[in-house]
């Protein structure tokens, strides 16, 4: 009997029924398509064995003027900068104590060390490193208090803890550290994981932001007190809220420094809290009354959508100006770093760089940070307004979500536009706050959470111009749109879009239900997009709500991708947190596990075997009312660039007799039956007997060293009676 040609369509439908996409594939992992075929994707391996700290969430890569390889590495703790193989911290400082303000104090048998510090504005997980200190007298020396450390608790705004590498003895209890002792205190680190929605999650919370006033109490304070004696009352009026550990308390009529007095006590457990007692020197924050109501928490007890400082996962901007870096931790700082300083140096504020002079406004705050190509402008997107005056070094540190600035040409420190200077500023008009900005060939595409503008360069006087090209779109992350030439693809809460030949338009998806409906939204902030340009690949990586063991997930565990080239779709399971697509390194980079591998060299999971998989749709033997019977499966399968000696892939036949039955039914009235074979490269076919209305064919591949691509297998299939 003449055998059947199988040819299935190219990329993967999930979004209707199976039977529906007869002759197509329903699901895979690690496949992708070329020239309308199915392969395994490419292997990848650690490019170092050394790890850094945090989840990296940006990559960013250049090369200096003498040929130095430079990696730029922004993760939730620290700033890197990777050189031949080896991470170099340059995270900023954001202040440095004068001598003699920190003393330390240990207590015998114990490995926690607390240091004093007035107003030290710093949270958990925060690193400080201290120089100039003296033993303790006894274990704790000089040598282990002079290092970097990173702090385990906080006791009270003056206060923390940190843990040193040996216990204390009887000797170090008498000691402080000595009148000399200076405490270098890098950038306020960030989350790795979003803390939102309602309530108590809704605004800024435990210690995520050091702008929030605080003090802390005077007393021991229990489950009932209406009186609250605090260490000072200044910049805390009646009415305001305070914050003392989980309990908020509304403040009643002030009398020195004790709140709640006469009259007007302070009522405790306020919007849904509980009161209960609290130790003395307990750390209070001011929830909401501060100078700045930027620095308030917010939706205490009440539901809130606002996009809150703080409560967001740490995410970094960075692009190259010449040979040094420009640095932006998302809804914090601008940064500098001088390549000519080299790597032991670290990062300065942009207003205080040596390297340039005459700073004039520039930005203390930004939600990114990007250096036009064409015309050589810093771009400040989400920044804070210019200075007081013309001469003034700094913005004037209120956060404008859409507000954008950029300097003079070449001048990457002066901001306030003269007649003299191309500096200037633009304001989007849509939206309510900028998200993510997107450097094409021709233009800037300017993305706010509802609208779409494009950013021109378009000379004197005005420098920069602004359209509004698209309202009513929506954007899923800070990282989640990509260019590729002069098209720009990009993830929305619901579907995808792309803008091409001044035209956006939504981007048809075959997988749309399969990543939206398992997605979690929560995590939304971590979705990122990468460029794979040798394979035509766009691929976001995303959350899904559950891991492979049907656990709550909040990390990057999936990703969808875009072929552009052939305007296929294809999904699967992979932990990356970053990527970078190939150009000054011949190999795509990707970061997780706190480690950067090297992608698409070799065909294995650093050097475990890779699971791989492609499966069809259910196929129909005419119209599905006959049963019929397979006996033989001439397959057609390529092995081309495997390492392995003898490739091989299990090569899997399923047939059932009902669109809506199981392939793995069993017992009575089974309605299945599936054979599995090795095919190797020089099979020549398979024999099988199986019996069915329809059958469906999968290869899986779990060897190490395999490449495979399936072309167009043919099948022996024969009548086998009607039921």
């Amino acid at each position: 009997m003449p055998l059947t040609t199988l040819k299935f369509k190219a990329g993967i439908v999930s979004d209707i029924t199976s039977l529906s996409n007869e002759g197509g594939y329903v699901d895979g992992d690690l496949v992708r398509f070329r020239l309308g075929f199915p392969e395994k994707f490419g292997g990848w391996e650690k490019y170092s064995s050394s790890t850094y700290l945090g989840s990296a969430r940006r990559l960013h890569n250049w090369v200096a003027l003498d040929g130095s390889d430079f990696l730029g590495i922004g993760t939730h703790l620290k700033y890197y900068i990777e050189k031949g193989q080896t991470f170099n911290d340059v995270t900023p400082i954001r202040n440095t104590t004068s001598a003699g303000d920190v003393t330390f104090s240990a207590t015998n048998g114990s490995t926690t060390i607390t240091v004093t510090d007035t107003a030290h504005g710093a949270s958990v997980n925060d690193f400080v490193t201290f120089s100039g200190s003296a033993s303790l007298g006894g274990n704790i020396t000089a040598t282990v208090l002079n290092i970097e450390y990173q702090i385990t608790s906080i006791v009270s705004s003056n206060s923390y803890t940190i843990t040193s590498a040996v216990a204390a003895n009887a000797s170090d209890e008498s000691g402080n550290g000595g009148g000399s002792v200076v405490g270098a205190y890098q950038l306020n680190t960030g989350t790795d994981t979003t803390v939102g929605g309602d309530g108590w999650g809704a605004g800024q919370w435990g210690g995520l932001t050091d702008g929030a006033l605080a003090t802390q109490l005077n007393e021991a304070l229990d489950n009932s007190e209406t009186a609250i004696d605090v260490d000072s009352a200044t910049g805390i009026t009646a009415g305001d809220l305070i914050l003392i550990e989980e309990e908020l308390i509304t403040v009643g009529t002030i009398s020195t420094n004790t709140l709640g007095t006469g009259g007007g006590p302070s009522t405790r457990g306020a919007s849904g809290t509980t009161a209960v007692t609290h130790a003395d020197n307990t750390l209070v924050r001011l929830a909401t009354g501060n100078a700045d109501d930027n620095n308030d928490f917010v939706g205490w007890g009440e539901a809130s959508s606002v996009v809150i400082t703080g409560n967001k996962i740490r995410l970094w901007s960075h692009d190259n100006f010449g040979e040094d870096l420009i640095i932006n931790a998302r809804d914090g700082g601008v940064f500098y770093w001088d390549k000519t300083n080299g790597v032991s140096t670290r990062a300065v504020e942009l207003s205080a760089t040596s390297t340039f002079s005459g700073e004039t406004s520039v930005p203390t705050v930004a939600k990114q940070v990007l250096v036009s190509d064409q015309d050589r402008h810093v771009i400040a997107f989400g920044c804070d307004g210019l200075g007081a005056t013309p001469t003034a070094t700094q913005g004037d540190g209120t956060q404008d979500p859409l507000l954008i600035r950029f300097s003079s040409q070449e001048n990457p420190v002066d901001f306030f536009p003269t007649a003299t200077n191309t500096a200037g500023d633009l304001r989007l008009g849509g939206g309510s706050t900028f998200v993510q900005a997107v450097e094409t060939k021709q233009l800037i595409l300017v993305f706010t959470n509802k609208t779409l503008h494009a950013m021109k360069f378009v000379g004197p006087p005005f420098t920069f111009g602004l359209q509004e090209l698209s309202k009513n779109i929506t954007i899923m992350s800070p990282f989640s749109a990509v260019a590729v030439d002069d098209a720009v693809f990009w993830m929305g809460r619901d579907t995808f879009y792309l803008y091409e030949n001044g035209q956006t338009v939504p981007l048809p998806c075959t997988v749309k239900d399969k990543v939206f409906l398992e997605f979690n939204f929560a995590e939304r902030d971590k979705v990122h997009v990468g460029l794979n340009s040798e394979f035509t690949e766009i691929l976001w990586f995303y959350p899904k709500k559950l891991d492979s063991d049907g656990n709550p997930n909040t990390d990057i565990n999936a990703y969808v991708a875009y072929n552009y080239q052939e305007r296929l779709w294809y999904y699967g399971t992979l932990s990356r947190d970053a990527w970078l697509d190939r150009g000054i390194r011949s190999l795509p980079l990707a970061t997780g596990n706190q480690y950067i591998y090297n992608h698409e060299t070799g065909f294995d999971d650093d050097g475990s075997a890779m699971t791989s998989f492609i499966e069809s749709a259910p196929i129909d033997i005419g119209e599905g009312n006959n049963f019929v019977s397979i006996r033989r499966v001439i397959p057609d399968i390529t092995f081309n660039g495997s390492t392995a000696t003898n490739p091989s892939v299990s090569f899997t036949v399923k047939s059932k007799n009902f669109p809506g039955g199981g392939f793995e039914q069993t017992g009575s009235g089974t309605t299945e039956r599936s054979a599995t074979t090795p095919v190797e490269k020089f099979t020549t076919k398979l024999d099988y007997r199986i019996r069915g209305r329809s059958f469906a064919l999968r290869l899986d591949s779990t060897s190490l060293g395999t490449k495979y691509k399936l072309g167009t297998p043919r099948i022996d299939i024969r009548p086998d009676g009607r039921q």
